[in-house]
């Protein structure tokens, strides 16, 4: 998906306000309808139109027709808007350079950070090609009540952040985390190759030993990778191995982390063999008793990923890999029920001003002075469990 920051040059304010309306509203609104868009950004009907109209001109949010009225909702191009202006409010990011990677969840830029150095920008796009090849299951939306791709791409970001500072703190070889807000992560930019554009190693014995380490090293942590493989390992300087990607990373008490260790082990064996005709009878094998040194995954949690998280993104992982999830149709009348790519249930859809991912986020717009609990008209204005204040229309 092509990332085009130009029009953040020539957005206004109102314009982001409008924006961040809809990404508020899409939390309890299949598509967002026009009155509530106004009533969120505190601006005029007058005016609303015709900042609408801009924001679809330039792709960053559809209009759709439902049965009972026509609405408006966020799209991806959208959500990355929302997300670079906050990281370019705290100096994360300052300006976009080239794309240097793309895949199946995800597209990475190089990019400008404080000082002007250059740095790497990860957007996690999950459901790309779940929308094609995959089935959800309604029920299972029902349940989590997070039927959002855009949700699950900043949970998978969420929990890439939280690892990958956990894990740098510990003296892993990961690149330095910088930031996050959304779906987006800002990290160091490593002078290295992955593993895959290797074709020839001096000694492969040698990496091989201390690719092994590590898995057992991660494991005595608390800690699987889950996706330990040549396409997320780097090589610098022809001898260091740097670990990326961590979306996928489990737990040690993970009811099946025998089998993704043992996966991880087995990536490797496979990769080496083939590629460079090395293989050794030598291998780590999982086992419950494990040497722990240190529960990472308990720190992570701590850190704010919580275990509801954790569990949710697990699973909806597990069905897209096993090929069971596809966009959901939804059912004629059902305006309330949010699907796919349209409905944003985030911490950090609040104000410009206020914009993080710590919590602290209100959902407020631009000296929005509501306060939770309080009367709101035809809506009643709560705050949810994560701080987030929300608007519910009143039951009559």
């Amino acid at each position: 998906m092509k990332l085009d920051p130009k029009a953040l040059r020539y957005m206004s304010t109102e314009e982001f306000r409008v924006l961040t309306a809809i990404e508020i509203g899409s939390r309890n609104h299949n598509i967002v309808p026009a009155p509530l868009i106004a009533q969120l950004s505190h601006l005029r009907n007058g005016s609303i139109n015709k900042h609408i109209g801009d924001l679809i001109k330039r792709k960053l949010i559809a209009s759709e027709a439902s049965s009972k009225y026509v609405g408006y909702k966020l799209v991806y191009s959208g959500y990355d808007h929302l997300a670079l202006r906050t990281l370019s409010k705290r100096e994360s990011v300052v300006s976009v350079g080239n794309q240097i990677g793309v895949g199946k969840e995800s597209d990475i830029f190089v990019v400008a950070g404080e000082d002007g150095q250059e740095v790497v920008l990860k957007l996690h796009r999950l459901g790309r090609q779940s929308f094609r090849n995959v089935k959800l299951k309604r029920d299972y939306f029902r349940a989590t009540q997070s039927p959002s791709w855009m949700y699950m791409s900043r949970l998978s970001a969420t929990k890439e952040f939280a690892f990958m500072k956990v894990l740098h703190e510990h003296g892993f070889p990961v690149p330095i985390p910088i930031d996050q807000n959304r779906h987006c992560v800002v990290m160091e930019l490593v002078a290295a190759f992955p593993l895959r554009q290797i074709d020839k190693l001096d000694e492969p014995g040698r990496l091989y030993s201390q690719l092994m380490d590590l898995i057992v090293r991660l494991a005595k942590y608390g800690l699987i990778h889950g996706d330990f493989n040549e396409f997320n390992i780097l090589l610098k300087d022809g001898t260091t191995p740097i670990l990326i990607d961590f979306p996928q990373m489990v737990s040690t008490s993970h009811p099946n982390a025998e089998y993704y260790f043992n996966r991880d082990v087995d990536c490797i064996r496979t990769f080496f063999k083939r590629r460079f005709g090395y293989e050794s009878a030598l291998y780590p094998k999982f086992t419950a008793k494990l040497d722990k040194e240190f529960d990472l995954d308990v720190k992570v949690a701590a850190s704010g990923f919580t275990k509801k998280d954790q569990t949710q993104l697990d699973r909806f992982m597990q069905m897209e890999r096993e090929g069971t999830v596809e966009q959901q149709s939804k059912e004629e009348g059902e305006d309330d029920f949010p699907s796919d790519e349209e409905a944003v249930y985030s911490s950090d859809s609040g104000s410009d001003d206020n914009d993080n991912d710590n919590g602290s986020s209100t959902g407020k717009i631009d000296g929005d002075s509501d306060s939770a609990g309080k009367d709101d008209g035809e809506y009643i204005v709560e705050q949810d469990r994560l701080g987030n204040t929300i608007r519910r229309r009143r039951s009559r």
